[in-house]
């Protein structure tokens, strides 16, 4: 798969060499993951050009790279990605770009990325490496990412006091393993987490509807990422509620930020604990 991205990347590179993309913009950024984009645009906002490259409703793991992505960091001055287990494909990626002036940094953040605390340590991280790269316009950045986090805390003062009636240390839910920090965050009892609908054989489902009728679970949570039905059947089984979130913004229609992504999960949170 290396050699052919490589083969077609150098034809249509040859093809648009001396094409200008100059947009005004200091810096030219590209993102592995919607949720690295919006921050970056968050705090770069005129300053820099940002393109993403795997969908948001797409399983990092799950990603096959084409010859447009080779594009974007063939012309890119900063590379953000997670260093994801499932995000491999990054260094066939950057080696088929061919751009020895690309600057890669790896963002590596514990726990779940919709959860407050992650997204105001990623802020920090990210504010560092653009002003790293591009320190003629730092003090820009910083006013921005403090704009941001000041923004990203009173979404989370929101979140507490909304769920604070709700007594979600009482209902006791699985989730998929990907939801597993924010369904903690939210404050909900997890029994047990699940893996990807690949994971699941005859006796994986036993044992979890087993744990489940056990554990008295009331809400199965799925994880539109990496299989939006895997709890579909083990629901069905328990007779309970379920939800599907998302972990990046943009995963659903109208939640293409991260406030609104996250204000999706814990609306459908609410509502299937209110019913």
């Amino acid at each position: 798969m290396a050699l052919a991205i490589t083969l077609t990347a150098f034809l249509v590179l040859s093809a648009f060499a001396g094409c200008s993309t100059d947009s005004g913009a200091s810096l030219s950024v590209v993102t592995s993951t919607s949720m690295l984009e919006s921050i970056v645009e968050r705090i770069g906002g005129d300053l820099i050009d940002v393109v993403n490259i795997i969908p948001p409703a797409q399983c990092p793991g799950h990603f096959d790279v084409g010859v447009g992505d080779v594009m974007k960091l063939a012309e890119a001055d900063l590379f953000f990605m997670h260093g994801w287990q499932g995000e491999k494909f990054t260094q066939e990626l950057i080696d088929s770009a061919d751009n020895p002036d690309l600057v890669v940094v790896v963002i590596n953040i514990e726990g779940n990325w919709m959860t407050p605390p992650v997204q105001l340590q990623a802020t920090d991280e990210i504010l560092e490496e653009l002003c790293e790269v591009d320190s003629d316009n730092c003090s820009a950045y910083e006013e921005a990412a403090a704009a941001y986090k000041s923004v990203v805390q009173a979404k989370s003062d929101e979140i507490v006091a909304r769920i604070a009636g709700a007594d979600l240390p009482s209902v006791n839910a699985m989730c998929a393993d990907m939801q597993a920090g924010f369904v903690s965050w939210l404050g909900l009892n997890l029994v047990q987490t699940y893996g990807r609908p690949d994971s699941f054989t005859p006796q994986v489902l036993m044992d979890l509807v087993d744990t489940g009728r056990e554990g008295n679970v009331t809400l199965v949570i799925d994880n539109l990422q990496s299989g939006k039905d895997a709890g579909a059947a083990l629901a069905d089984d328990l007779d309970c509620s379920r939800v599907i979130l998302t972990n990046f913004p943009g995963g659903f229609d109208d939640t293409e930020t991260w406030e609104k992504a996250i204000d999706y999960n814990v609306d459908l949170i609410l509502q299937a604990v209110a019913d």
